[in-house]
């Protein structure tokens, strides 16, 4: 825990879980997510039906992997309201943003992710001092295209002053240490440039690794999924 946690913010109910498998299935079937993924629709509706008594419940969420979908191809597609998603200007290299040394992920296109939770009661942390609170409880961050993926199935994960940071995706250097920047997606307020029109679409961008925002939780998972 850090060493001067700041006091934490009035607690708002959590987002609701992702819809059944199958309808999130559909979803990524409309928004054509197979297609960027190369996936045929058959292969997106196959898994999610084998996969709906692994999950072991309702809440998983159905993620692609993402060197098949990334996020700068994933991030239009979510919306708030009429308001498409869209990455900050200063982040061109979204994509090179790789799951860190720590986070395993499947070895199958398509996987799921259990036990999710928006982080909220780590509102005030910064990244550096959330992602070791994270490991300890056994959790596993999630990755900024696993976050889209959320929002793309259940658009109130996202709310005012309550949206969340996805550590798990880290860019690296070329000497191999970690660049500063931590990803995270909340909402625009249309101000510098972002652009008015952009007033209250989700938002794809970046925070440093030390500092703390009182509106960003950081997004966990208790498991990633795939042999079903």
């Amino acid at each position: 825990m850090p060493a001067t946690t700041p006091a934490t913010p009035t607690a708002v109910p959590a987002p609701p879980v992702p819809p059944a498998l199958s309808t999130q299935a559909e979803r990524l079937i409309e928004l054509g997510v197979h297609e960027i993924a190369g996936l045929s629709a058959a292969e997106i509706r196959t898994f999610a039906a084998a996969a709906r008594p692994v999950a072991g419940g309702e809440g998983a969420l159905l993620a692609v992997q993402p060197d098949r979908a990334p996020a700068s191809a994933l991030a239009p597609l979510i919306h708030r309201g009429d308001k498409p998603g869209f990455v900050v200007t200063d982040m061109p290299d979204v994509d090179l943003f790789a799951p860190l040394d720590t986070v395993a992920l499947p070895d199958a296109p398509l996987y799921l992710l259990t036990g999710l939770d928006r982080g909220d009661e780590m509102a005030n942390w910064s990244p550096n001092e959330a992602l070791p609170a994270l490991t300890a409880k056994a959790r596993t961050p999630l990755l900024l295209t696993e976050g889209i993926h959320w929002v793309m199935q259940q658009p109130t994960a996202l709310e005012r002053n309550h949206c969340f940071m996805t550590i798990g995706s880290r860019l690296r250097k070329a000497g191999g240490a970690l660049d500063s920047r931590t990803p995270a997606i909340w909402i625009s307020n249309g101000t510098g440039r972002d652009g008015r029109e952009r007033r209250d679409a989700p938002k794809v961008g970046w925070c440093w690794a030390n500092n703390r925002h009182t509106w960003l939780g950081f997004a966990s998972a208790t498991g990633r999924l795939s042999d079903v």
